[in-house]
């Protein structure tokens, strides 16, 4: 059960973010909702946002805000899940280091899961330009969602999701160190019965910066296809059967 005014620990796995992250920690000091930390794990020295980070620290005197530096590059599961047990919260929120929460985000959503007593929620969001600025497309959310609705529709976005760690442990939500680490996660989860709650609220702006791997249509199409195929273990027909509605709805929520 979550306490009255439980501490949020917010993960960002960082690397080559030089260029939006001083945004990112802005928008997370301008949450509506004032318990939280914030936990930068910065890969390597591949640019100069660790160096940012420290700046926008002293800069703010803001104790909340914590690098925790890497001292190789690894992939984002593994800074995530090193995030994760360093957390100190009782709940525990993704975002991506070029991602925007709108101010009332924690706030709402904390209210959200208190509602409904979820352990697992993710929110509605919308694209955004390289620049942040909404291209006024809204991906709207469901209810509920369950394993086999996901495997159709993986609407669960990253930078929306929040986990209650009384209801689910450390290690159920680390993240497996493989290529779409975030949605393998989300089906391994729900795979187990649980159940994952939507708050259909425009909180997130999910900025679409044009070298991301998400950006790169066919990189995608090979990583969710691996995904049925390895980490599902699905033969042929099946994983083309959950490919086809996962395309269709992917294609729909960005036209």
């Amino acid at each position: 059960m979550i306490s009255d005014r439980p501490l949020i620990s917010i993960i960002v796995p960082v690397y080559k973010a030089e260029r939006f992250i001083r945004n990112t920690m802005e928008c997370i000091r301008n949450q509506t909702y004032d318990n939280w930390e914030l936990l930068l794990v910065s890969d390597g020295d591949a640019d100069r946002s660790a160096d940012i980070i420290r700046e926008y620290i002293n800069e703010t005197g803001d104790g909340r805000i914590r690098l925790i530096k890497r001292t190789q590059k690894s992939s984002a599961a593994e800074a995530r899940n090193q995030g994760v047990d360093e957390a100190k919260g009782e709940l525990i929120a993704y975002i991506d280091a070029d991602d925007i929460w709108e101010p009332e985000k924690l706030e709402r959503q904390l209210e959200f899961m208190k509602r409904t007593k979820a352990v697992f929620s993710f929110t509605g969001y919308e694209f955004a330009d390289e620049n942040g600025v909404g291209l006024g497309k809204v991906v709207h959310v469901p209810e509920k969602i369950g394993y086999r609705q996901a495997l159709k529709n993986t609407t669960i976005f990253t930078s929306t999701v929040m986990f209650d760690l009384s209801g689910i442990s450390r290690e159920e939500i680390h993240m497996p160190i493989i290529k779409s680490e975030d949605t393998a996660l989300w089906f391994r989860i729900l795979r187990s019965g649980m159940t994952a709650y939507g708050l259909d609220e425009n909180l997130v702006k999910y900025r679409r910066a044009g070298e991301s791997l998400s950006s790169n249509k066919l990189e995608a199409l090979r990583r969710i296809w691996n995904l049925y195929r390895r980490a599902e273990g699905f033969n042929v027909p099946k994983s083309a059967y959950y490919f086809v509605f996962w395309a269709f709805n992917a294609v729909r929520r960005r036209v």
